[in-house]
């Protein structure tokens, strides 16, 4: 479960960036089609006693928390709460800054092999960028929530739009829902996000004009790869997104704006 618009360079690199933006296929605002998308999640919950659970998301390494509600100590500067609403219900809250960065309202089935999560991620101004609703299966575990939970469905509530303009005279730059862009050179190099709190860097490769490869890493590990290609028409971006940690990638179909 990261907007803002970075200028062109000075009048002297204008019409070069001008140019691109007209012939790069991939410039341009892209609405998600989420009937063609597919989104894959994978979370693990493992009792330790004592009201004590441990958290896998797939980010390579666990978070343990104490569910009562406080909030305590998670991955990359975050914290994490979890409180238990019901016995069969569960509130956990990410947070950066103090400030709110997604909620999950986590449900039960009566049977206890299905998990229902409301899902909602929200920008600086606290306002929803995010809200999906994830259909988990129980693999193994329990009893409670206690298991590798798998996604078998999801339902995307809000609309998702991708940014993708020109940065300076040989790179580009993406905007996702709730993040500050991407800016990138196609050199295979680290580019740090230019708000130097976000501690990601980005690596991009063009494999031709209409495909491009995104490596997202926290210092030397690797967090994502989005391999995003632009139709033969020009009219749909597709992005397939290997996260660490899972087996299955996310695939995103957008179409032109």
């Amino acid at each position: 479960m990261l907007k803002q618009t970075v200028p062109l360079l000075a009048l002297l690199c204008l019409a070069p960036g001008l140019t691109r933006a007209v012939t790069d296929p991939m410039v341009g605002d892209w609405k998600l089609d989420s009937s063609k998308s597919r989104l894959f999640d994978e979370m693990k919950v493992s009792s330790l006693g004592a009201n004590k659970f441990s958290f896998d998301f797939g980010a390579g390494k666990a978070e343990q928390i104490v569910i009562d509600g406080t909030d305590q100590p998670g991955l990359s500067g975050t914290t994490l709460a979890v409180t238990a609403v019901a016995p069969d219900q569960w509130k956990v809250v990410r947070k950066k800054d103090g400030r709110a960065m997604l909620t999950g309202i986590w449900t039960l089935s009566k049977d206890g092999n299905n998990l229902n999560d409301d899902y909602s991620e929200y920008g600086d101004d606290g306002k929803t960028t995010t809200h999906v609703i994830y259909t988990y299966e129980r693999k193994g575990g329990g009893p409670g929530f206690d298991a590798d939970w798998v996604s078998t469905s999801q339902q995307m509530e809000t609309e998702y739009r991708v940014e993708v303009q020109p940065f300076e005279t040989d790179g580009l730059s993406f905007t996702f829902p709730g993040e500050r862009e991407r800016s990138v050179k196609f050199d295979g190099k680290d580019h740090p996000n230019p708000n130097p709190a976000v501690k990601l860097v980005t690596s991009a490769q063009r494999v031709n004009a209409t495909s491009v490869v995104l490596t997202d890493k926290f210092g030397e590990r690797v967090i994502d790869t989005q391999e995003i290609s632009v139709s033969a028409d020009g009219k749909t971006m597709t992005i397939t997104r290997h996260m660490s940690g899972r087996t299955e990638p996310d695939l995103f179909v957008f179409e032109r704006y």
